[in-house]
C-alpha cells in the first residue's frame, strides 16, 4: 500500500479526544465494555504507512495496548489486497 487509507485502531484504555491531531487526525471514542473496561477507537484516514506507524509509535509510548488494527479502505486504485 502505497497512498492513503482509512483505519480502524482499537486500544485499551481511554484517549482523550484531544490527541486526535496526534493520531493523524483520527477520530476519538471510547466504548465501555461489558465487563467495564473501556476502549478507546481511533478512525479515520492515514496518508501512508509512516503515518500509521507514527500513530502506533505514539500509542505504544502512551502504554496503551494495542487490540485491533483494520483496514477499512484504501484509496490507492493499484492497491488490489
Amino acid at each position: 500500500m502505497k497512498g492513503p487509507a482509512k483505519y480502524r485502531i482499537n486500544v485499551a484504555g481511554r484517549l482523550d479526544q484531544s490527541w486526535s491531531g496526534r493520531m493523524g487526525g483520527m477520530k476519538v471514542t471510547e466504548h465501555l465494555e461489558s465487563d467495564g473496561e473501556v476502549e478507546t477507537i481511533l478512525e479515520g484516514s492515514l496518508a501512508d504507512q509512516a503515518a500509521l506507524c507514527g500513530v502506533l509509535n505514539t500509542l505504544y509510548e502512551l502504554h496503551l495496548p494495542v487490540l485491533i488494527v483494520e483496514r477499512l479502505e484504501s484509496n490507492d486504485p493499484l492497491d488490489l489486497a
